[in-house]
């Protein structure tokens, strides 16, 4: 199965400020979760999802406030 090379990550706004959500872009890493859910990371490295349909899980702590445990993930051409 082809799986896309990137996706657009959405990140929420901080809670309560009513700011912008932040989209970042990430790329398949060549690695999987212990599920067997493929890796990808930002350019930096420092932000890692796991992507399983639309839904991206965050191996790696979010900046700010909050812990989200699922965010919106479109795959990009």
């Amino acid at each position: 199965m082809n799986r896309p090379r990137r996706y657009a990550v959405t990140l929420p706004g901080s809670p309560g400020r009513h700011g912008p959500p932040e989209v970042v872009v990430v790329h398949l890493t060549g690695e999987s979760t212990v599920a067997g859910a493929p890796v990808y990371a930002d350019e930096a490295g420092t932000f890692r999802v796991a992507i399983e349909g639309e839904a991206a899980r965050p191996l790696t702590a979010l900046p700010g406030p909050g812990h989200h445990t699922c965010l919106h993930a479109v795959p990009l051409p």
